[in-house]
């Protein structure tokens, strides 16, 4: 039995109402609100955000990571590598990245299954994310929504069995980015929609369901792609499900359309309500489709979240801090010297510390400490140190800075020492957390993110923020 053992989702709790969008516009509002990714975060950060829940819901061996997206932050560097390096998998981690279509996380996802089948790999993670921009006064602009979501797929400890895939391909140029081009174009809506979306998503299901030899009304939950809500609504009424009984919620009101991570998103938000022997439909569309029939087993309950708990935190944000985040506006720079751009041979060597956030812990005292160091603190031992991984730690403010001349891309920054739970401390920046919540001893958690760029490099480490 192969399918899925274990997933986990990042959703930033930042939130941007469309009616905000469209006051600024003066132009019609699609209702609702979008989820909105911090300027400290992009594809990479959310993935390994992802990740780091896949794990801890009880997934023990990994030995393939993909990673699929179409806003990865490098052109020319594998983004997989950086994931696992952060997630501290084994060196013989089979990598990949899946890129340049919407449809590659179901891509990823076939690939998985099949290397699983083949018995080249026992448990691989496949980590959809993204994180969109559509131009201004666009449909775009209102419509996408930032996340990521990591599905391992796997042999034993099943939540989901596939029972079986279907794909096809199609060539229509619908919804296309170009090299150096930071919005999502795309051509007439009526055309693709009616030529591309309808007539392939009715060619795919119904071809996956006479492949299986299964009816509509055997499905418990049908997951299906949709660019937007009335065209996701009319394909399932024209292939007979039940729009109020079936068809999952695409999100679109509460997060917004999150390209790679769409489906995925929708699927997790279908395990998280399913029960043992609920058969799910699930299927993806660009440049062709992806079917895939799920059987859920009595497993589910071990790993099963109530994804409601995830929407609950919220911060909302106006339009100007989105334009801000995006580099849409040029902003005066903070009167202060210029940051040099990281080493990458100082990257290189403190990888372990600052990739997978390992500090050392004495062997004579049990003293931690961060960086890593020669000298013990305590009782002075030399070279007598084991690694202690910190990024899986909890921790609590001991004290913290507001910083209102930061050179930081918003002000004020939140700048923290946290002690953790079982020994060392780290100063830090506190993430997702605004100024007025912020106090001594609050519970917090550690995250990946992005510090920054220089010199043509991408800067990232870890952050602290509020345990959610």
């Amino acid at each position: 039995m192969v399918g899925i053992t274990s997933y986990g989702i990042c959703i930033p709790p930042y939130r941007l109402a469309r009616d905000e969008i469209a006051q600024a516009w003066k132009i019609k509002s699609l209702g609702g609100e979008r989820a909105v990714a911090r300027y400290d975060e992009d594809s990479l950060t959310m993935a390994v955000g992802a990740a780091l829940g896949c794990l801890k819901n009880g997934l023990k061996q990994v030995d393939g990571l993909f990673f699929a997206s179409t806003t990865s932050p490098y052109k020319e560097k594998q983004t997989a590598a950086i994931i696992a390096a952060s997630l501290d998998l084994p060196r013989e981690t089979r990598t990949a990245d899946f890129t340049d279509s919407l449809r590659s996380g179901t891509i990823a996802l076939s690939s998985a299954i099949d290397a699983v089948k083949s018995g080249s790999s026992r448990n691989i993670i496949v980590a959809a994310s993204d994180c969109r921009m559509g131009a201004g006064r666009s449909q775009f602009e209102q419509l996408f929504g930032d996340g990521a979501v990591a599905l391992a797929i796997g042999d034993s400890d099943v939540i989901a069995d596939i029972e079986g895939n279907y794909s096809l391909f199609g060539e229509l140029l619908e919804a296309w980015r170009l090299e150096g081009s930071p919005f999502v174009q795309s051509w007439e809506e009526r055309f693709i929609v009616t030529e591309g979306y309808m007539k392939t998503m009715q060619t795919i299901l119904s071809g996956v369901m006479e492949k299986y030899r299964v009816t509509p009304k055997e499905f418990a939950k049908v997951v299906v792609y949709g660019p937007d809500v009335k065209s996701h609504a009319n394909l399932a009424k024209r292939l007979g499900f039940d729009l109020r009984t079936q068809v999952q919620d695409p999100l679109f009101e509460s997060l917004g359309n999150m390209g790679t991570a769409a489906l995925p998103m929708m699927l997790v938000a279908a395990l998280c309500e399913a029960r043992p022997n609920d058969r799910i439909l699930v299927a993806n569309y660009a440049d062709g489709g992806d079917a895939f029939i799920l059987k859920i087993t009595e497993n589910i309950g071990k790993v099963q979240e109530k994804m409601k708990k995830r929407l609950e935190k919220k911060i909302c944000i106006n339009y100007e801090r989105y334009l801000t985040w995006r580099d849409l506006v040029p902003l005066e720079e903070p009167k202060r010297p210029d940051i040099r751009p990281p080493s990458v041979s100082c990257l290189w060597r403190e990888r372990k510390s600052v990739l997978a956030l390992y500090g050392n812990r004495c062997r004579e005292c049990g003293t931690v400490q961060y960086p890593p160091q020669r000298v013990c603190a305590n009782c002075q031992t030399k070279d007598r140190f084991e690694d202690y991984k910190l990024s899986d730690k909890h921790g609590k403010i001991f004290t913290y800075a507001i910083d209102y001349l930061t050179s930081s891309k918003e002000a004020p920054a939140l700048i923290g020492v946290v002690d953790f739970e079982g020994g060392g401390r780290i100063m830090c920046e506190i993430a997702e957390c605004e100024p007025s919540e912020i106090n001594i001893g609050m519970p917090v958690e550690m995250c990946f993110k992005k510090l920054g760029e220089g010199g043509g490099v991408l800067n990232y480490f870890w952050k602290a923020r509020p345990v959610s």
